[in-house]
């Protein structure tokens, strides 16, 4: 079993990479080599230095005929640019996102056309390939049978990403999954450049004991996942066997990972009771239009039937998402923080 994660050395890369090495198998096989593919390959990566793991650096499009030097078996195609990057630069967002997946998509067609295996590729989808205007609004709960409308560049280059994917699945070049992704919160490490940056950021910089900036009016809801469900969910995807019936994937459509329904209010009250007043002050309301309706224009009330069909569930609340960020990143946090049975902050 020869598995590639693309953008392996990302923050879902990287976790995704760690959940396969901790077991060793997938789909019930034995994982011979996990090929990571990354431009950057940190110095410090305990994934890098597993016996199991080859590396291939460098731009994915320039990287693909190593990646398919020797069969394979799965690609989870992580690697992507993001929601601001894409509004910003147009031609970045389609040369990464729309480019590079098709040319990784004939790369596997290629494969399995020669008569090999056919690969399973696994792609991380968004929450962005939904939209709403007054026009055409969203139902008040989404599901994989409301018709997708996006309204940004970043939601559009996934969803035609998904529409090839079905068509090159379809055409038996290769087995195709899509996971879509809710907003992951709370991301470890850096800001980066995601319109939904500042969902992590509100808590991630605070307790760090750095401000924080909210661009939106804190009324607004959103729909969040933590890292570990995430990762739960784009593995349970691309393992699970097609068919009916509970626990299969019925059809070749995507899936909407589950989604935490919350509002921006409610996590700033949700750090203020975890971590204290000092901690949720750091933070301040700013509103930015554009990045609000950006933001806004997305789902915040998923219909998640068809994600539990697959045996996956929702975070229970946000209070789990910050706890869960506390327990994982302690090195990160700046303050001794220590939950009374109440939940309140010992200082």
């Amino acid at each position: 079993m020869r598995i590639v994660i693309t953008g392996g050395f990302g923050f879902l890369g990287r976790q995704v990479a760690a959940a396969l090495l901790d077991r060793r198998t997938f789909r019930g096989a034995p994982i011979e080599r996990l090929v990571l593919a990354d431009r950057f390959v940190p110095p410090d990566s305990s994934v890098a230095t597993d016996p199991l793991v080859d590396i291939v650096r460098g731009d994915l499009i320039d990287g693909l005929a190593e990646l398919f030097a020797e069969p394979v078996d799965a690609v989870i195609h992580l690697a992507s640019a993001v929601s601001a990057e894409c509004e910003a630069d147009f031609d970045l967002g389609m040369s990464a996102n729309l480019d590079t997946t098709r040319a990784l998509l004939e790369a596997a067609r290629a494969q399995s056309d020669a008569g090999g295996r056919t690969p399973r590729v696994v792609f991380s989808s968004s929450v962005a390939v939904y939209g709403s205007d007054p026009v055409s609004p969203l139902p008040p709960a989404v599901s994989e049978a409301t018709l997708p409308a996006p309204r940004s560049s970043y939601g559009t280059q996934k969803f035609v990403c998904e529409l090839l994917i079905a068509d090159y699945t379809r055409r038996g070049f290769i087995d195709g999954r899509v996971a879509r992704l809710m907003t992951v919160s709370v991301r470890p490490g850096k800001p980066n450049a995601a319109a939904s940056g500042f969902l992590s950021g509100i808590v991630r910089e605070p307790l760090a004991g750095l401000q924080a900036i909210c661009p939106v009016d804190p009324g607004l809801r959103v729909a969040l996942a933590s890292p570990r469900r995430t990762v739960e969910g784009i593995l349970r995807v691309a393992e699970v066997e097609r068919g009916t019936g509970p626990g299969r994937l019925d059809g070749a459509g995507p899936v909407n990972l589950p989604a935490l329904t919350v509002s921006v209010a409610d996590m700033l009250a949700t750090l203020r009771r975890v971590a204290g007043d000092t901690v949720a002050d750091l933070v301040a309301i700013a509103p930015d239009p554009e990045m609000e309706a950006l933001v806004g224009s997305w789902p915040a009330v998923f219909d998640n039937a068809r994600a539990a069909a697959l045996g996956l569930e929702a975070d229970p609340d946000f209070e789990s998402l910050v706890r869960d960020y506390l327990a994982d990143n302690a090195e990160a946090i700046a303050y001794s923080l220590a939950a009374a049975p109440d939940g309140a902050p010992i200082d």
